[in-house]
C-alpha cells in the first residue's frame, strides 16, 4: 500500500504564494515522476509541474516564471512554491507521484488540496 498526503492549500489575495506538500509513504522501492495536477470547477483536471528523479522538470505554460516544484527524495516528498497567484490558479491541486512497488511502476494520487486565489 503507497498513501500519498498534501498539505498547505488555503486561501489567498491575488499576487500572494503559497506552498504546497507532498509526502508519499508505504511499500515503496523507488520514486521515478512526482508532480502536481490541479482541477478547476468544469474543467479538465491539467498538468502544473512534474519533477523527474534526475531533477528535470515540466511545467505548465500558465505557471512558468511564478511556480517551482522541487523534491526531497529521502523525504519521498515534493513541494510546489507557488508565487504571484491568479484568480484563474483556483482549483484543487492533487499530488502525483509514479514509483516502483513489487518491481512494477504504478501511479498514486493524493486526496488533493483546495487553493483559492480572490482577487
Amino acid at each position: 500500500q503507497v498513501q500519498v498526503v498534501e498539505s498547505g492549500g488555503g486561501l489567498v489575495q491575488a499576487g500572494g504564494s503559497l506552498r504546497l506538500s507532498c509526502a508519499a509513504s508505504g511499500s515503496i522501492f523507488s520514486i521515478n515522476v512526482m508532480g502536481w495536477y490541479r482541477q478547476a470547477p468544469g474543467k479538465q483536471r491539467e498538468l502544473v509541474a512534474v519533477i523527474r528523479s534526475g531533477g528535470s522538470t515540466n511545467y505548465a505554460d500558465s505557471v512558468k516564471g511564478r511556480f517551482t516544484i522541487s523534491r526531497d527524495n529521502a523525504k519521498k516528498a515534493v513541494y510546489l512554491q507557488m508565487n504571484s497567484l491568479k484568480p484563474e490558479d483556483t482549483a484543487i491541486y492533487y499530488c502525483y507521484v509514479n514509483v516502483v512497488v513489487d518491481t512494477y511502476l504504478r501511479d498514486y494520487w493524493g486526496q488533493g488540496t483546495q487553493v483559492t486565489v480572490s482577487s
